[in-house]
């Protein structure tokens, strides 16, 4: 191989210009060696660019001019020693594992150096960023000409949180929290549009409670079905195509979340009557960010000895209560959201006062009680909603049945008599006698009604509700 060596190549005529090679040619640069050119010719070897080292730096060094360096602080901070001032020196320096924010890097000036006009010691500490140094004169020392961080020109970040029971979606990218009780989801990432920012959620009320019996004339009376907790649903746009329920649709949205602490409230359900105290308690409401699922009603006792027609009447909630025999149910998705959250009870039969309104369900309403008065129907509790927000496919906040007359040898006698099944999503079915059932934990169901003519028997439970978010935190 010829070697030429000289200190110089000029063109042959003032201002002309020289070729090296021919095109398709390569010139290769030494490893070690630099290009340099005099501050003020264009182009080729320009003052203010960097040929980036792609050797990863974890521990401290001293910059050379015209190099940019990658720097890894993820096991502590760096110091970065800038060579000795002179015109047209060039540094540069990226944040190569996004540390920066946690372990700074100090940009350490040659003696009586400045950075920006200042003789002290720079501090890289944002997240990302890359940052060229220019040095221009004694005065001003080291000036910064180019700064940004990586979502510039972004890589996808995504939703990183903890809270609850948190699992994985069956594709594989996208984490689900179940909240079963009260807690806080706390987002450390917010992620950015190239990756994840929004969540989507499912938020279930405490379902009502039922009244108890008794076996006092007053109560003479079945008591109607409870309702549903509340029922709120994104539209399942942010994380991925499982099946939402109706409820999830417009104009529900997905909501984005911020790096904070998110205060979850999971209702409990409503509370069981008993003997003396007849009347039960509507649910609980549940919580998430900017949503509320209100608690379902409670059911009507019936009879006029609690307080016709306060107690005797279903009670307003996410859906509402049925009615006790005689009397009314209530409206529900109060208060008034869109879409509803919730659907009314049915009211007692009006015949003997021997049977109870179902309670209303998420998406379907509680049934009336029906029959004549010798051989009453409980009515039937209202569906709830189905969705697979956790990976499968489960109803949630169904209505409970209502109660009607008991059928035994005790008088008086009556033909046979039916009690109102319950809803789909947790509801319980109503009772001839004995105490009357409760709501499925973790479902907001409603508590069921219980029947007339027997002994005093306390009444259900409502089921508890349940808090579900999902986002996406991978690609």
């Amino acid at each position: 191989m010829s070697e030429v060596k000289v200190n110089k190549i000029s063109p042959r005529t003032a201002c002309g210009t020289v070729t090296l090679g021919d095109s398709g040619d390569t010139f290769t640069i030494p490893a070690g060696a630099t290009i340099t050119n005099n501050g003020t010719a264009a182009g080729f070897g320009a003052t203010g660019a960097a040929s980036w080292d792609t050797t990863v730096k974890t521990t401290g060094f001293t910059a050379v001019s015209g190099v940019g360096y990658f720097v890894n602080t993820t096991s502590g901070p760096i110091s970065v020693n800038l060579p000795a001032g002179t015109a047209g020196a060039v540094v540069a320096v990226k944040d190569y594992a996004n540390t920066f924010d946690t372990n700074n890097v100090t940009l350490v000036v040659n003696g009586s150096d400045k950075i920006g006009g200042l003789n002290i010691n720079g501090t890289l500490s944002t997240e990302g960023l890359a940052v060229t140094l220019v040095f221009v004169d004694a005065t001003k020392g080291w000036l910064v000409t180019d700064n940004g961080t990586q979502d510039t020109a972004p890589t996808a970040k995504y939703i990183t949180a903890t809270g609850g029971t948190p699992t994985t979606s069956p594709c594989g990218d996208y984490k689900i929290h179940t909240f079963t009780g009260p807690g806080t989801f706390c987002v450390s990432c917010a992620g950015n549009p190239a990756g994840s920012t929004l969540v989507d959620y499912l938020v279930i009320a405490g379902g009502g409670g039922s009244p108890s019996t008794s076996p006092s004339p007053d109560y003479n009376y079945a008591s109607g079905g409870a309702a549903g907790g509340g029922f709120r649903e994104s539209p399942g746009t942010a994380s991925g195509s499982y099946s939402v329920s109706p409820l999830g649709a417009a104009p529900a949205v997905s909501l984005p979340v911020s790096v904070q602490g998110y205060t979850i409230t999971v209702g409990g359900g409503g509370t069981a009557g008993a003997p003396g105290s007849t009347i039960g308690g509507s649910g609980n409401p549940s919580t998430f960010s900017s949503i509320v699922s209100t608690g379902g009603g409670r059911s009507g006792a019936g009879g006029s000895g609690v307080g016709t027609p306060a107690n005797a009447n279903g009670a307003t909630g996410g859906s509402g209560g049925g009615g006790g025999g005689g009397f009314c149910g209530a409206a529900g998705n109060t208060p008034s959201v869109s879409p509803p959250q919730g659907q009314p009870g049915g009211d007692g039969s009006s015949g003997g006062n021997t049977a109870g309104g179902g309670g209303g369900g998420a998406t379907v309403g509680g049934g009336n009680a029906c029959g004549s008065p010798g051989s009453p129907t409980g009515g039937s509790g209202g569906n709830g909603a189905t969705t697979s927000i956790t990976g499968s496919s489960v109803v949630y906040a169904g209505g409970g049945g209502g109660g009607s007359s008991y059928t035994g040898t005790s008088a008086p006698q009556l033909p046979a008599s039916t009690a109102g099944s319950a809803g789909t999503g947790g509801g319980a079915a109503g009772k001839l006698t004995g105490t009357a059932n409760s709501g499925t934990i973790n479902t907001g169901g409603g508590a069921g009604g219980t029947g007339a003519y027997c002994s005093p028997n306390n009444g259900g439970l409502g089921g508890s509700g349940i808090v579900v978010i999902r986002y996406k935190f991978q690609n």
